[in-house]
């Protein structure tokens, strides 16, 4: 099977250039861009893509891999920051720009018989950066261009090198795919022969090699993700797998009830069920760091886990529905990537953490996940539903979590989520919720002075939650949401809506 590894410079995008990778038919890897050259020797991947980064390939300390790799005979494909690397590395020059582009961008093709073939003139591209290669390396032309960059895309066909300065990855450029479609299998001659049900078949055999006779307790959200990690488990191991569902008493309207029922009766799994809501209320009370929420509500967690695995007895391991997107957000994985917020699994174990982690989709998007549910045989409508932060509500309450506040939240997330039903958008959406803000404003309420509550809407659209767009509702619709929640929430008098994509904003508020 052919293999294309990725270099990681540190861009926050590099696992989603694996999964478009993937998503294409072609097995994929991702390494720290320190990977010695003599395992690219040996192991002789097909491929090499180098990602973006957040650093200045000139900089004192910028991630600069082995010069060697260029002599390896082996068809690269540099992306953004990787683009200038290979120019800067190959004998050209690269400075900063006195025009950065960061957004939307139309490429202009003056050679569409390589990298480029197919792909429309003046197509959508979504660029990031603030420098330039301003002199090429030997071999290389510039085969396209936009307003601001003379280099947007660079060949060296006969060396097999090529590079763009824009992100193919992701959803914003029309045609990235078709680029990293012509570069894996026009360029770099590879075949697709990698599919989701490859993925399982690997996994099965490294969870089973991994646990050996042991027992594994895995923790159930009531979300996708952890449903599909257990389904995957239980194909692996059998009984030896011990579910666990918490109420953490940060769950949605009636959820407990009515995913106890359906985790039995649907999916056939060995589940326990722990109400724990007043032990976490309690441990989160005063608190109003997002941070210090999140690590509290999974220090919570793990010792909950870890009591039932005592009460079991032999279970050594923790199965854990961890997804990239969360890896990403909480810590530097492979390489230099900057942290943007803990998530409860990840940045929130605690240390000294008695169990090993069994993570089958640590390296997933929330968008595999799904398609692997349904290869695992979970039903549509599940698969279908919107995520759902492990930390539950608390990280939609902005400050202290309180019972007033939870019910004050449950209650416009359940309206929010009955009026996007209603008028048929729930399957367009990633995500529709409710945030509680801990402001209160004027109001007048039956000819009577208000100082209550503030709630906002938040409706999302996106493929893979690394990047979203805010959805451009209806105003009927958003004035039915605010009248329902103003008039059927006790303690609040008025509703915002959200208009903040991702970047600069993330989905959730914390």
């Amino acid at each position: 099977m052919d293999k294309v590894y990725i270099l990681d410079f540190g861009s926050q995008l590099t696992q989603l250039i694996a999964r478009k990778v993937r998503e294409l038919g072609a097995y994929s890897e991702i390494f720290s861009y320190q990977l010695p050259v003599s395992r690219l020797k040996k192991e002789r991947p097909s491929a090499l893509i180098l990602s973006g980064g957040p650093q200045s390939v000139y900089d004192e300390g910028s991630p600069l891999p082995s010069p060697e790799i260029f002599s390896l005979g082996i068809p690269i494909l540099g992306i953004c920051y990787g683009l200038q690397l290979m120019a800067y590395l190959l004998g050209g020059k690269v400075s900063p720009s006195e025009k950065r582009e960061y957004g939307f961008a139309a490429l202009k093709i003056e050679d569409g018989s390589g990298l480029l073939a197919g792909i429309r003139d003046q197509s959508q591209v979504w660029m990031s950066h603030g420098d330039k290669v301003e002199a090429l390396p030997p071999g290389f032309a510039a085969t396209g261009v936009t307003s601001n960059c003379d280099t947007a895309v660079i060949e060296n066909r006969e060396q097999g090198f090529f590079g763009v300065q824009f992100h193919p990855e992701v959803i914003h450029t029309d045609q990235g795919l078709k680029v990293l479609s012509n570069f894996l299998f026009e360029q770099a001659g590879l075949k697709a022969d990698w599919s989701m049900g490859s993925f399982v078949d690997r996994k099965v055999v490294e969870i089973r090699d991994q646990v050996g006779d042991g027992h594994v307790v895995c923790g159930l959200s009531g979300g996708v993700d952890s449903l599909v990690a257990s389904m995957i488990i239980s194909r692996a191991i059998g009984d030896k797998l011990h579910c666990i569902f918490v109420d953490n008493g940060l769950l949605r309207k009636n959820q407990y009830l009515s995913l106890m029922e359906k985790f039995k009766a649907s999916f056939s799994l060995n589940v326990t069920g722990v109400d724990a809501s007043e032990r976490f209320l309690g441990k989160l009370q005063g608190v109003t760091s997002p941070e210090r929420k999140r690590k509290i509500i999974g220090r919570e967690f793990i010792r909950i886990f870890e009591q039932e695995a005592q009460r079991i007895g032999g279970a050594d391991f923790l199965a854990q529905g961890t997804i990239y997107p969360d890896v990403i957000e909480s810590s530097p994985v492979k390489g230099p990537s900057s942290s943007i917020k803990s998530h409860h699994n990840v940045g929130g174990l605690p240390k000294g953490l008695k169990f090993k982690l069994v993570e089958p989709l640590r390296e997933l998007f929330k968008d595999e996940v799904r398609v692997l549910g349904l290869e695992l045989g979970v039903d549509k409508k599940f698969i279908a539903q919107h995520p759902f932060p492990g930390p539950g509500l608390a990280v939609r309450i902005v400050g202290e979590v309180t019972q007033e506040r939870l019910r004050i939240i449950r209650e416009a997330d359940d309206i929010i989520l009955q009026e996007v039903g209603a008028a048929g958008l729930y399957d367009q959406l990633w995500q529709a919720f409710a945030v509680l803000l801990p402001v209160r404003s004027v109001g007048v309420m039956g000819d009577r002075r208000t100082y209550q509550r503030v709630v906002v809407v938040r409706l999302i659209q996106s493929v893979d939650g690394m990047t979203a767009d805010w959805f451009p509702a209806d105003t009927e619709l958003l004035s039915r949401i605010s009248n329902r929640i103003v008039n059927e929430v006790l303690g609040v008098n008025r509703v915002v809506y959200d208009i903040t994509s991702k970047p600069p904003g993330t989905i959730e508020w914390e």
